[in-house]
């Protein structure tokens, strides 16, 4: 097993890794009869596509000899109603100046890597991700 999700009421979970003990808790929006007071499972969904671009990315970089440290991915989650779903994610990816003048062939290679995480591959194609670059574009 990898998590344990616990329902708490009011529309809320505490969610464990079961490995490490950690544990978050989550509720629904306010647009859904939540309060908004924490992630929702669909501002999830679209959190873990950042995380997942960073990692790998992050994993690449450290094969390359050097480290992503401080970049930064702002993360607009877009839904659809009639169902009810995640219809978009926009990611805004905030380069610090020391890693503005990478190479261009190293760009292309970090800009892949994140585009082709597990997560991203793991998304139905009916989500349209889009990604600014900054720096990088």
């Amino acid at each position: 097993m990898t998590s344990e999700v616990l329902y708490n009421g009011d529309l809320r979970t505490t969610c464990t890794h079961l490995k490490s003990g950690s544990s978050f808790e989550t509720d629904a929006p306010v647009d859904n009869n939540g309060k908004g007071e924490r992630f929702s499972p669909t501002d999830l969904l679209a959190t873990s596509l950042a995380t997942c671009m960073i990692t790998v990315m992050g994993i690449k970089a450290c094969t390359m000899n050097f480290d992503l440290n401080d970049v930064r991915i702002e993360v607009l989650k877009k839904m659809a109603a009639d169902p009810r779903r995640v219809s978009g994610i926009d990611l805004k990816v905030h380069i610090p100046q020391n890693l503005e003048a990478l190479d261009p062939k190293t760009i292309a290679i970090l800009k892949n890597t994140g585009n082709t995480c597990p997560v991203a591959k793991s998304l139905h194609p009916d989500i349209v991700v889009t990604t600014d670059w900054g720096a990088w574009s």
